[in-house]
């Protein structure tokens, strides 16, 4: 299951440069996860400096 991104994302980007498969962008002034592009890798949650993403 894709991982997702919380409320507590202070859109600082540093997961969207980890994701090796580009499913990260911005959207409405913060990061999303497409889960449809989400391997379930879990590179982004260990960058995250705000802890602002979990598993889906």
């Amino acid at each position: 299951m894709a991982h997702k991104i919380t409320d507590e994302c202070t859109n600082c980007g540093a997961c969207e440069s980890e994701c090796p498969v580009e499913a990260i962008s911005e959207k409405n002034d913060a990061r999303w996860i497409d889960p449809d592009l989400c391997t379930d890798c879990g590179a982004c949650v260990e960058v995250c400096p705000v802890d602002a993403i979990v598993a889906g």
